[in-house]
């Protein structure tokens, strides 16, 4: 990571990044499914840009963005495969602001300088075959002995597991109490003995991202692991990764409904039939509208409540559910138009979009389904009222 963006500012870095997508990111997505990953030297220029820092503090070695500037960035970068971000997401999101917020200051100077460099990553062990959004019930145990913790448990679709160098991991360390407040969170190396990463499993889409399950198996953990110091905070500190990287994930919605759009409205003019390119007719000029749209109003909800955020606390839990609901639904729909409008064209693997909407469904499921961001807003709602005013 250079020294530019301190001297040229926000917008010269976001008008780069938006450079670097087209020229490096966008080019190199054929070889996210040949190489089953990033390839080493796109990475290292991904780590030389900053991308890896944008939402670490610069008294820890990262870039300081704000969540509005680190939405701005998001919706840039996610223009291209949503593999290249799930490499550094759990790094900027789940793991660093967890240790950030909750961790003590050793635990930030370990951890965080290293992973603004991108020569640490981070993966968050939240998830368990039982245990996913019912976080409370998760059932790795973490028991003290002495100066250590004893884990045994397992964790599921923990994404970037085989290639991290530190677990930001839940596990219950009072087994008398149920529910949250048993639970605690642990800054774990990925070398620790007991720890063995699964295979990396095929999945429907974004090939190339990596989500495995990790096994714990009398692993001993230092005690000064425990995030903070403090046992039974552990779900306030994943609470606290969750709604930023929800965040994120919502500006990723949008930076790949902008892909979408860019691809069906390009087809659409070159594409001719009846001896007129096919944007001459009403039925695809409705689906470019409405995907257009759709997109606006997701860009306009992530970005209020990334001023929101940037204004807290309090953080608007809320909000940020209703941004991360809509924008991941909006994606779906923007991604199934483009489709069409390529018609067979579009169900043919050498057209992107065949590949974006296999990619995208995945958006309405993690960090927090659908129906449970419906849950939380409903309730919050039952709570505090619409507050649309």
């Amino acid at each position: 990571m250079d020294g530019s963006v301190a001297r040229d500012g926000f917008a010269t870095y976001l008008e780069r990044i938006g450079r670097f997508t087209r020229e490096r990111l966008i080019p190199n997505e054929p070889l996210l499914e040949e190489f089953g990953g990033i390839p080493e030297d796109v990475l290292q220029e991904i780590r030389e840009i900053g991308l890896f820092g944008i939402s670490i503090p610069e008294s820890y070695g990262g870039l300081g963005f704000g969540m509005e500037q680190q939405v701005l960035l998001t919706i840039a970068f996610t223009q291209a495969s949503a593999v290249y971000r799930s490499r550094f997401s759990t790094t900027i999101g789940l793991c660093s602001q967890a240790i950030l917020d909750f961790g003590t200051e050793e635990q930030r100077r370990r951890w965080l300088p290293g992973m603004a460099a991108g020569t640490i990553t981070g993966a968050f062990a939240l998830t368990e075959p039982e245990a996913g959004s019912d976080a409370g019930n998760l059932q790795t145990a973490a028991i003290r002995d002495g100066d250590t913790y004893v884990v045994n448990g397992s964790k599921r679709y923990i994404t970037n597991a085989p290639e991290a160098d530190v677990f930001v991991l839940m596990a219950r360390t009072d087994l008398s109490i149920a529910g949250a407040a048993g639970v605690s969170a642990f800054a774990v190396p990925a070398d620790t003995p007991g720890i063995r990463v699964g295979p990396v499993p095929r999945m429907m889409g974004q090939t190339g991202s990596h989500a495995t399950e990790v096994f714990f198996e009398d692993c001993r953990v230092p005690a000064d692991a425990l995030l903070g110091g403090k046992e039974g905070s552990g779900l306030k500190a994943a609470l606290r990764g969750i709604n930023h990287a929800r965040t994120h994930v919502a500006a990723t919605c949008v930076g790949q409904a902008i892909r979408l759009i860019d691809e069906a409205l390009g087809y659409a003019a070159e594409r001719r039939q009846f001896g007129q390119p096919i944007a001459g007719f009403q039925s695809i000029q409705n689906m470019l509208a409405d995907s257009r749209a759709e997109t606006a109003a997701a860009k306009a909800l992530v970005l209020d409540c990334a001023r929101a955020f940037d204004r807290g606390p309090p953080i608007p839990y809320a909000d940020i559910a209703c941004a991360k609901y809509f924008a991941s639904e909006m994606v779906c729909r923007v991604a199934d138009r483009a489709v069409q409008i390529f018609g067979g064209a579009g169900y043919m693997e050498e057209n992107a979009v065949a590949r974006l909407y296999r990619d995208v469904r995945l958006f309405r499921i993690f960090e927090g389904a659908s129906q449970i961001q419906q849950q939380q807003i409903a309730r919050d709602m039952l709570r505090n009222g619409a507050n649309l005013a």
